[in-house]
């Protein structure tokens, strides 16, 4: 599916799908949110709705019936909400936590752990929109890391000491930043991502339980049909670097030869090719070292087949997988949604980022950070790149490093 213009909405007092249906009254008035609106009948809030393209079928638009519908309103602040590339989804209708779901071609959204936890929620109105813009109060006070710099440089030793003895190849050492704070949503902190931090996944998802403000720069997996695309990310440098290292370079590859892998145990045999290698993309703030590995699905595959052949994302576990998943479970905690798959299924399609550069909210504010580690690796400058991937970001939501 090609990628969806966006559309501007008409006013500012509609927002989000309410997920509840209203009898409506003549007398029944409801506060807009909008100032040159106020307060307006409920019957006509259908009027100022935002004008959008169903994108999800004719048979699923919302409908806008004076006496039975589902509307859009400023004050709807919990209202479940997924964006992605111009896609608006409202109305949650399902929650599962198996990929079997997903085979009923309805659109969900999707949220994977690093740890291989699987959550899916299902839209029942698709729209082409702009993420309505929320204004976002910045944090105050320090974040705290899950681990200090001395902790992260011996993490990087310990991981070298292991490839030393011929047990990984590379790892992808993460560590996780948190900070208290009192927000009723990321809604505002996605906002000025898309504003001061764009990314080409960025992505935004609250539903019961879970709530992610993504600006991840590296997509895990692209569907159309049977065929599959998946682009890498190794290799990280600031603004201005013009050729990435050896040691970028060689990890790049070694990924790329775990991707290439992991498709073939889903692909056809002979389909899975490189189409592009250490391609060099710039990013808010920093350049990445980018490859593609395509391939073409084998007939039958199915959705719990791809999740659970390809995750966790090769990108950030190491080489080998299974040892890097290993050492990283002896080093870090949970990492959560960080490092899983966040994205958008919908029959056999789909667009699923690697959830880097996210902030998730739970009983804190969390953020993860984290380098890919390799024998050429110089512990200091890997505690560096964590501190360069999370600088800008942080200071879109405030606080202190």
């Amino acid at each position: 599916m090609p990628r969806l213009s966006a559309i501007r909405p008409k006013t500012n007092a509609v927002h989000f799908l309410c997920e509840r249906r209203v009898v409506l009254r003549a007398d029944d008035r409801v506060r807009t949110g909008d100032l040159n609106l106020g307060k307006v009948p409920r019957y006509q809030l259908r009027y100022v709705r935002e004008e959008g393209k169903s994108i999800a079928g004719e048979a699923i638009a919302p409908k806008w019936d004076v006496n039975d519908y589902r509307y859009l309103v400023n004050s709807s602040k919990s209202a479940p909400v997924f964006w992605m590339n111009g896609r608006l989804a409202t109305g949650l209708s399902q929650v599962s936590h198996h990929p079997s779901s997903l085979d009923d071609g309805g659109f969900w959204a999707i949220s994977t752990t690093f740890e291989g936890a699987f959550r899916a929620f299902k839209f029942d109105h698709v729209i082409e929109s702009i993420f309505p813009a929320t204004p976002w109060q910045e944090i105050e006070g320090r974040w705290s890391s899950s681990l200090s710099e001395r902790e992260y440089v011996a993490y990087v030793k310990k991981v070298q000491e292991h490839i030393a003895h011929g047990w990984v190849y590379q790892v992808n050492a993460c560590r996780e930043i948190s900070i208290d704070v009192e927000v009723e949503d990321l809604r505002g902190l996605f906002s000025k991502i898309l504003e001061g931090n764009p990314a080409p996944w960025a992505s935004y998802l609250e539903a019961p339980g879970i709530n992610i403000a993504s600006a991840s720069p590296e997509l895990f997996l692209k569907r159309e049909g049977a065929r599959i695309r998946t682009s890498p990310i190794k290799g990280t440098a600031p603004v201005g670097t013009v050729d990435f290292g050896v040691k970028d370079r060689a990890e790049n590859v070694m990924i790329v030869d775990l991707m290439r892998n992991d498709l073939g145990q889903i692909c056809k045999s002979g389909s899975v090719t490189v189409p592009r290698l250490l391609s060099t993309e710039s990013h808010p703030g920093l350049v990445h070292l980018v490859s593609d590995i395509e391939g073409e699905l084998k007939d039958g595959t199915s959705w719990s087949e791809i999740f659970t052949l390809l995750s966790p994302p090769g990108s950030i576990s190491g080489a080998p997988k299974s040892s890097a998943v290993a050492v990283i479970k002896e080093n870090e905690g949970k990492r959560g949604p960080y490092c899983g798959a966040l994205g958008w299924v919908q029959g056999d399609s789909c667009e699923l980022s690697v959830a880097i550069r996210i902030f998730y909210k739970d009983d804190k504010l969390r953020f993860g950070t984290g380098a890919g580690i390799t024998w050429a690796s110089v512990a200091c400058d890997e505690w560096e790149e964590t501190q360069l991937k999370a600088r800008r970001l942080v200071s879109l939501a405030g606080g202190q490093l």
